[in-house]
């Protein structure tokens, strides 16, 4: 194997494709990047063995094509060290040696063989192909990815559900205490669903700003498969019966909150630095045109509060909420305005955001209460 390539091309590469290692490995082979050069395409690939990502360059001045088996660590560790040059890379296929030359020096190091490098998964007969939209898709993920828990006894709720319905594809996100429900239109002619873990969902997040294109999706009952441009991302679904989301939404909720997000969202990061550490308690007193805001910790003496100006139609209602998820759900609307909908004190507050336009997607947010002494 003997090639020339552009030293920042190859980093970025070995650095996106290096996100899937774990510092955890079963195998050790799982520490290495699969190198393979076929014509004038570098093909790399990297697998935790629940998500395999990989990527692909076109490289230079091709003398021999070739596998090889190269230390994660080492290699990018090395590559850092670069400004923008080409670099000659010369693998030794008797004794596994890399060898990188540069114009002015060379590095050596040990690779391994490829042969124990596990296979990637391929998808069964039942499978379902389609294509996605790619702003749903980053939509979808970005909206619901910071509502899913990290929970040992109950590993549905650790990834984000995809439902595939003909006209809408809808996102869901849960840990118990907040859920996210992300809707799009589109035109899927499939009705299906599938559980997405967390960890391929955050590759996903990070290399799909670069797609411009629909991207292929193919799944079956235990794998998920996402072609892009210059990437494949194959992972292995979560197992299980999703929870009913549907049933914790309320469907009827007579007070109606309009507030300025940024207002309300400082307002509350403010008065939380006075709020119980182990409670995180904010309690919101609405009413008249006002949302008080409320937090005291008894056991230090502290307690801060704070008025802002809302626009209110309903009942006077005190509601508590942990301050921290408040924090993250105003964090992840991006309008200017948000509409809060609540029942009363005991029921789950419903957080939407307010656009100027009609919206092909829909964004519901939902917080469960925390009780208030009285």
């Amino acid at each position: 194997m003997k090639f020339s390539v552009s030293s920042s091309a190859l980093l970025s590469l070995l650095a996106t494709t290096g996100k899937v290692i774990s510092n955890k490995n079963t195998l050790p082979i799982l520490d290495y990047f699969l190198m393979e050069l076929n014509g004038n395409t570098l093909k790399v690939t990297t697998s935790d063995l629940e998500t395999t990502l990989i990527g692909s360059i076109e490289v230079d001045s091709v003398d021999s094509e070739g596998t090889i088996a190269a230390p994660a660590k080492l290699m990018l560790d090395s590559l850092k060290e670069f400004p923008e040059l080409p670099l000659q890379i010369e693998v030794n296929d008797k004794n596994w040696e890399i060898r990188i030359n540069w114009k002015s020096g060379s590095l050596s190091i040990p690779g391994a063989s490829a042969v124990s490098y596990p296979a990637v998964p391929q998808l069964g007969n039942e499978k379902i192909e389609l294509k996605l939209d790619v702003d749903t898709l980053i939509n979808g993920i970005n909206k619901t990815i910071f509502a899913t828990a990290d929970d040992e006894l109950r590993p549905v709720m650790n990834g984000i559900y995809i439902n595939l319905a003909p006209t809408a594809l809808t996102f869901v996100g849960t840990d118990a205490h907040k859920l996210v429900k992300f809707e799009a239109e589109a035109s899927t002619e499939v009705n299906s669903s599938f559980i997405l873990p967390k960890k391929p969902a955050t590759l996903l997040k990070s290399v799909l700003p670069k797609e411009d294109e629909n991207i292929e999706v193919g799944f079956d009952s235990k794998n998920a498969v996402f072609k892009l441009k210059n990437h494949t991302l194959v992972c292995r679904l979560i197992e299980g019966n999703y929870p009913n989301y549907n049933a914790v939404i309320p469907g009827n909720n007579p007070n109606r909150v309009l507030v300025d997000r940024i207002e309300l969202l400082n307002g509350i990061r403010r008065v939380a630095v006075c709020s119980n550490p182990t409670t995180n308690l904010i309690r919101m007193n609405i009413g008249s045109n006002r949302i008080g805001l409320m937090a005291q910790d008894l056991d230090f003496s502290v307690s801060a509060n704070e008025t802002i100006s809302c626009s209110y139609d309903g009942q006077e209602i005190a509601i508590g909420f942990k301050s921290t998820f408040l924090v993250e759900i105003l964090s992840n609307i991006e309008t200017p305005t948000v509409q809060i909908e609540l029942a009363d004190s005991t029921r789950a507050g419903v957080f939407k955001p307010v656009y100027d336009d009609k919206q092909t997607s829909s964004t519901l947010m939902l917080l469960m209460p925390m009780m208030l002494n009285a």
